[in-house]
């Protein structure tokens, strides 16, 4: 049995059975990878995918249970490898962090700007996406952190930190009649289109939940993953933004009004979290409590001592985040 072995099965998942986009994933042949997938298979006497002629078609019980042990040890040889970067070269290497746009336009850059101007070797790669997508990087290993407000049931094998709260601002145009009104209602919001997030990103489902407990439906008629975007359809008059407070920006906005709204929808949690058993180098605590300054290392490392997200809620209960 061969490390490169267990990480042809584990890409092979990964890459939806897809033997020909994991060889090109990982720059070797397909034959290749077959023959080592056999050889494997062989050397254990199960099947570990089951197949209709030269393709893959799933992963057996037992290649489940082998390919999420495989996943682990590939886990723990990064962290080795990590201990001995940290120990050999401790300010350089490779940070990777997955996460929505607001937080990598609005929130992350000044945090990235003071740490790479600390950490001048360090690579650093922001990787936009869905919260699915973001969870599925923490779990493979091709992200360092997830920066995350919604769907945290996917992150059930992460250690996930709160980092502070924010709330929603509702957008107009000047002219707009919600512009003129001291305080907006749920019912008011109700009478116009709306334009906002993708369900699934920045707090989209505390506005469906809002309207709910009036009995209400939003009437979302256009929806993206961006706030600069929703922004640029509010101008049009496609209808009234809702996007995070934070996505507004004073001196580029000049020609919208921004509603504060946090009296309907409560407030959201911005979260950061790495997967368990990850060997965190001195530069990722560095990242998270510059990001999150109340998460120095004590607490981060007293963080994953514990052995369930409730643990951590409880941990973090009586701490005051701030608020953007």
């Amino acid at each position: 049995m061969k490390l490169q072995q267990l990480k042809y099965i584990v890409e092979v998942v990964n890459h939806n059975l897809n033997v020909s986009a994991t060889a090109e994933s990982l720059y070797t042949s397909q034959p290749g990878i077959s023959k080592q997938v056999r050889l494997l298979e062989d050397e254990l006497g199960i099947q570990i995918f089951e197949r209709s002629g030269k393709h893959l078609t799933q992963v057996t019980q037992a290649g489940e249970d082998i390919v999420r042990i495989a996943t682990e040890i590939l886990s723990r040889v990064e962290s080795i490898k990590s201990v001995a970067g940290e120990h050999t070269h401790p300010e350089m290497g490779t940070l990777n962090i997955a996460t929505t746009h607001t937080q990598a336009r609005y929130a992350l850059p000044g945090v990235i700007k003071g740490f790479t101007a600390r950490y001048p070797k360090v690579s650093l790669h922001l990787h936009q996406g869905s919260p699915a997508q973001m969870s599925e990087a923490i779990v493979k290993g091709s992200a360092n952190f997830a920066i995350a407000t919604e769907a945290m049931h996917l992150y059930q094998d992460a250690i996930m930190l709160p980092c502070y709260h924010w709330n929603r601002a509702i957008v107009v145009s000047k002219d707009h009649p919600l512009a003129k009104k001291e305080l907006v209602s749920v019912a008011d919001l109700a009478a116009y289109p709306l334009v906002t997030y993708v369900f699934g990103f920045s707090g989209r489902s505390e506005l469906d939940a809002a309207f709910h407990r009036f009995g209400l439906s939003p009437r979302v008629v256009f929806t993206a993953t961006d706030a600069d975007v929703i922004k640029t359809y509010v101008r049009m008059g496609i209808g009234v933004g809702l996007i995070a407070s934070m996505a507004v920006d004073k001196e580029q906005d000049k020609d919208l009004v921004a509603i504060d709204a946090s009296h309907i929808f409560g407030p959201s949690v911005t979260s950061i979290g790495f997967r368990r058993g990850t060997f965190l180098r001195s530069y990722m605590f560095d990242f998270m409590e510059r990001f999150a300054p109340h998460l120095t290392r004590p607490v981060v490392e007293q963080a994953i001592s514990l052995k369930s997200g409730a643990e951590i809620e409880e941990m973090f209960r009586d701490i005051d985040l701030p608020v953007r």
